[in-house]
């Protein structure tokens, strides 16, 4: 009979991963954990301290940095294999999961699965002929080399792109590969495992190539098991469920979802939203189950197309089953930092995101120049993304796969803010309280098109008193609303003065909180 293996890559909810990990291994099979380097070492303590005593569960040997779109992914992935192989003899099949994957089948059925042929499934189509691709870039991601994220450097990641394109260094695919694409959700026989880790150890070129590829975990094993294992061995499908919306995000799955997960032909969902309990229950006591016969229906993908498109021409009635939840998250935090200098602002998120990597974006909602990533056309104006203000964030917390982000707003956007502090999601706000000069109003003023270069200074002075009341006007229009997690720093303040509310805002050591705030040109105009 079959023997799971599952390869668990995650990087938070460690209660989470300790439950998954056990309702895995109750049913008789085993668990290998990598824990996102990235994320506390006390969350990585947490889960090793509730599962030592479980003798099938092991741990990659070493903890890697991931980032999306990078090799590291890989790497953290052949790890926890690594370990798999060595700690379970008895597993006969290595299946790849996530932190927010749950089983939508019992393990009776999963099981009965893998034993009825003998088969790899994994993605897999070829990267140069198929549509796998829908937007950015392709060829490029394997024949120039990629030393930077496309996500956290994205200048220096097309920088380095051009100069490879101008210098003429395009690279050469390994000639006896086809790089294949697919989803990396894969579920492999031990042989086929086996074969792909003898390989890593044996072509060093092919290693060395897939590291400067971007996004290898899409085409790294779907190579190498297509290039090792005969195509009437493998299904080129996964065995996971996941569905994307039309701006490329996985959609979340919550408890109204039960029946129709239960009716897919796969064996585990993804996404599954961290505020589903019931669901989470309800899939765990499942799993363990006996006798259970499921009918398979296979509606979901066909359903979720056919209620978009009623909704792209005005005949959607009900909000749509995937939309339902409208909040950002009840386990995410949100902050807003609000300034009139947006200069002082943009110092401050810059300073924030070096000292403590948190995901932050300077004026989301106020400056169309904004760097964001492609979310399928939402964030190309500003009218789209204020009107999908919510749809957007909850979109860069996925993008950017993390229950923290950061952005600055201007400080007449106040009913915007009240709209954000509305949401089930803990909302903070920091107000930076800067010192105006008739220069800087005068500046401000030509700026927003109320001055011009020949405007007369008469006009001007007349304009000052009302352009100086209208700023603290809006300051008074924040303080007024009596926002919850309301934090401010000011310029007049001294850097002891404002360390205490930076680190209560940002929720951070006080000796990081004095590392910002002491940033010597931060509020210079």
């Amino acid at each position: 009979m079959a023997k799971i293996a599952y390869i668990l890559l995650c990087h938070k909810d460690p209660d989470g991963i300790v439950a998954q990990a056990q309702r895995l291994t109750a049913a008789g099979d085993f668990v290998s954990i990598h824990f996102d380097a990235r994320a506390p070492r006390e969350a990585f303590e947490r889960i090793q301290t509730a599962l030592k005593g479980n003798g099938s569960v092991t741990f990659a040997r070493k903890r890697i940095k991931c980032g999306w779109g990078e090799w590291s992914l890989v790497e953290a992935t052949i790890l926890a294999t690594q370990a798999a192989v060595e700690a379970f003899p008895y597993a006969t099949h290595f299946y790849m999961l996530s932190g927010d994957c749950m089983p939508i089948k019992s393990a009776e059925y999963a099981h009965a699965f893998l034993d009825r042929e003998e088969l790899d499934y994994i993605e897999s189509f070829d990267f140069f002929t198929s549509d796998w691709i829908k937007t950015g870039i392709k060829e490029e991601r394997l024949i120039y080399r990629h030393w930077f994220n496309e996500r956290a450097q994205k200048r220096l990641f097309y920088g380095s792109m051009q100069v490879q394109q101008r210098l003429g260094l395009a690279r050469q695919v390994p000639a006896d590969l086809q790089i294949m694409i697919g989803s990396q959700w894969w579920c492999l026989r031990r042989r086929t495992v086996e074969a792909v880790l003898d390989f890593c150890r044996q072509r060093k070129d092919v290693m060395r190539f897939f590291r400067t590829t971007w996004i290898p975990d899409e085409t790294f094993f779907q190579t190498l098991v297509r290039h090792l294992v005969p195509e009437a061995e493998i299904r080129s499908r996964t065995l996971t469920f996941l569905m994307f919306t039309d701006y490329g995000m996985p959609v979340t799955f919550y408890n109204d979802h039960y029946d129709l997960l239960l009716s897919q032909d796969y064996l585990f969902a993804r996404k599954v939203s961290a505020d589903a309990k019931d669901l989470k229950e309800r899939l765990g006591k499942l799993y363990a189950s006996r006798g259970v016969q499921f009918t398979i229906s296979n509606e979901g993908r066909s359903l979720f197309r056919f209620l978009t498109g009623r909704g792209r021409v005005g005949r959607r009635f009900a909000p749509r089953f995937w939309e339902r939840e409208a909040s950002l998250g009840r386990e995410r935090t949100l902050m807003m930092v609000t300034c009139k200098k947006w200069h002082v602002a943009k110092r401050l998120v810059e300073r924030v995101r070096d000292v403590t990597n948190l995901p932050a974006i300077d004026y989301l909602f106020n400056e169309g120049a904004t760097p964001l990533p492609d979310l399928g056309g939402i964030q190309t104006t500003l009218e789209k993304r204020t009107r999908h203000r919510r749809a957007l964030v909850r979109m860069l917390f996925d993008y950017w796969q993390t229950d923290r982000l950061l952005f600055c707003i201007d400080p007449a956007n106040v009913d915007l803010m009240q709209d954000f502090y509305n949401d089930k999601a803990a909302v903070r706000l920091l107000e930076i309280e800067c010192d105006f000069t008739d220069d800087y109003l005068i500046g401000h003023a030509r700026r927003v098109g109320l001055a011009g270069d020949r405007t007369p200074k008469e006009t001007i002075d007349r304009l000052l008193p009302t352009i100086r009341y209208d700023v603290k006007f809006e300051s008074d229009r924040i303080r007024d609303a009596n926002f919850p997690g309301f934090h401010r720093i000011r310029q007049s303040a001294s850097v002891d003065e404002n360390t205490l509310p930076l680190a209560e805002f940002l929720d951070i050591p006080v000796e990081k909180a004095r590392e910002i705030a002491a940033t010597g040109h931060l509020f210079v105009d």
